[in-house]
């Protein structure tokens, strides 16, 4: 199975300020707040009903995870909007990974992904990380679109992404960014490439 598209934000300066649309706040994870990740994260990427015991799972009881980095996009004080800053190993220090951006049906439109994005991106500026990656795939348009936007470049990590990244943008109609991915390389250390590309 071809592996999922990857982007790559060398570094973190320059990082927009965090200014949610009205009506709107962010706020961190609090204790009980895996029942309000599982329905975002069901609502967002289809397939199975999560769980509060899939968010203990896939989430908070992992060694990684960090309460201050699990972000939630609010209205009215309900959790609408998800993004987790995490990390590949408990010693990664130099990128970060964007993980799990979701937002119910029913609040899209207002670029919430992009605000919850944002925010883990701002989390790891302010913790001393170097750089930020993710994962997304090529059907998720909107979402590619948005972590673009945010200074996301993509990167290849496996033979055949090209194509699948040529089409992206075509369908973003947007021009492609040939010599900005070729510079991706150069811009980072040896070491966080390997972190980047492995």
């Amino acid at each position: 199975m071809p592996r999922q598209l990857r982007m790559v934000r060398p570094n973190l300066n320059d990082l927009p300020e965090l200014k949610l649309p009205q009506g709107y706040d962010i706020r961190t994870y609090r204790k009980g707040d895996e029942r309000h990740w599982a329905r975002i994260i069901s609502d967002s990427f289809g397939g199975r009903e999560r769980t509060a015991q899939d968010t203990q799972h896939e989430i908070t009881s992992r060694d990684v995870f960090v309460p201050d980095g699990l972000y939630f996009a609010t209205h009215r004080d309900t959790p609408v909007g998800t993004a987790c800053a995490w990390r590949q190993s408990v010693d990664e220090k130099d990128i970060g990974y964007v993980h799990m951006v979701g937002v119910v049906a029913e609040h899209t439109g207002h670029k919430l992904g992009k605000w919850v994005s944002l925010a883990v991106l701002h989390y790891f500026r302010d913790n001393g990380f170097i750089s930020a990656m993710l994962d997304t795939d090529d059907f998720r348009i909107p979402a590619v679109k948005t972590y673009l936007n945010l200074g996301f470049i993509p990167v290849y990590v496996e033979e055949g992404q090209a194509e699948r990244w040529q089409k992206v943008f075509e369908e973003l109609k947007l021009p492609y960014l040939s010599t900005q991915i070729a510079n991706v390389k150069e811009t980072l250390s040896k070491e966080l490439w390997s972190k980047v590309s492995g």
